[in-house]
């Protein structure tokens, strides 16, 4: 790492606190059924398994979006428009935003935002090397919550906001419109969202790409139980546990979940939780859209949609969105 772009670095740290996350994990056991929010995937370890997960053959998602950045990189950019913030929601390594970054004129700065602070603080150093003339300024933290965005010290004329990796799917409907409505709080008429959208597709892809043959995305999922035990006085026993994930055609989604394997008890900070044989946990929904439920959605939220990009299949979306004027 050159020290130089190392210096540069100042993380705006944000990280809700381990006794928050923790209340988090213990008030979703609690409910009918057992739950678990997506974001406690997103420790180190955690983080560092979906990075394998994106590199699955069975796992097009992340291919596919790449190939559309690539492809059209040049006129995303040009939406984005000179003199952007380039603020990334999610960011992991942000490799696809350096897609992007190439080709932005004359960007103002980027953000990337995430919640897992040493893969923020590695992909950050890496982006400051790269882009030795480029203002990074990450921020740790939930961004689900109230978003904080570093102004840099160039001027800005627009900020974008990049969401790829098709995340939003990981809300229910009426989460994922009231985060876009908090993202269009946030914005100045006529800023812009770089979304990236999976599209609905035949079930058997869906299952595989969640159903991986090398066990990864078992592993990941399990992985959250691994961190309850590590960070949340836990005392799951991982292989009394096993990875499910189906898809549910009425809701369009896939369900991903963590079943126990027999009647059991668990102790999670002071608590005990009863787990029946077979009783699942929900540890995340993965909604699958048409590209026009998806900018209704998005309208209903104060976005106008100004570009949409697909891969030969329609498989997957990257989208552009306006924020419209108050």
């Amino acid at each position: 790492m050159n020290s130089s772009a190392l210096s540069r670095i100042r993380v705006t740290d944000l990280a809700p606190p381990a006794a928050d996350l923790r209340r988090e994990f213990i008030d979703g056991l609690r409910q009918c059924p057992k739950r678990i929010p997506p974001k406690l995937f997103y420790n180190e370890r955690g983080s560092w398994l979906f990075d394998q997960i994106c590199e699955l053959p069975e796992y097009y998602p992340t291919r596919t979006e790449v190939s559309i950045l690539t492809e059209h990189a040049g006129e995303i950019a040009a939406v984005c428009g000179p003199r952007c913030l380039m603020v990334e929601l999610g960011s992991g390594s942000s490799t696809k935003t350096t897609l992007l970054l190439d080709r932005l004129v004359d960007p103002a700065g980027y953000v990337p935002i995430d919640i897992s602070r040493p893969h923020l603080v590695a992909a950050a150093e890496r982006m400051a090397e790269r882009y030795a003339d480029l203002e990074v300024l990450p921020v740790c933290t939930d961004y689900t919550q109230a978003l904080h965005v570093p102004r840099p010290s160039q001027p800005t004329a627009y900020t974008a906001f990049f969401f790829p990796g098709s995340t939003i799917g990981n809300f229910e409907p009426e989460e994922a419109t009231a985060f876009l409505r908090q993202l269009t709080a946030a914005c100045s008429p006529c800023d812009r969202l770089i979304i990236g959208v999976d599209l609905a597709k035949h079930h058997h892809v869906l299952h595989q790409a969640y159903n991986d043959s090398q066990g990864i995305t078992a592993a990941f999922n399990l992985n959250v139980l691994q961190r309850a035990n590590e960070e949340f006085a836990a005392r799951f026993l991982l292989d009394q546990f096993q990875h499910r994930a189906i898809y549910n055609h009425e809701r369009h989604r896939i369900e991903m979940r963590i079943a126990s394997r027999r009647d059991q008890p668990v102790r999670v900070g002071g608590e005990t939780f009863q787990f029946r044989k077979g009783e699942e946990i929900i540890t995340e929904h993965s909604y699958k859209y048409t590209p026009d439920t998806f900018t209704r959605l998005a309208r209903r939220a104060g976005w106008n949609q100004v570009a949409l990009w697909t891969d030969p299949r329609q498989w997957f979306g990257v989208f552009a969105f306006e924020c419209m004027s108050p």
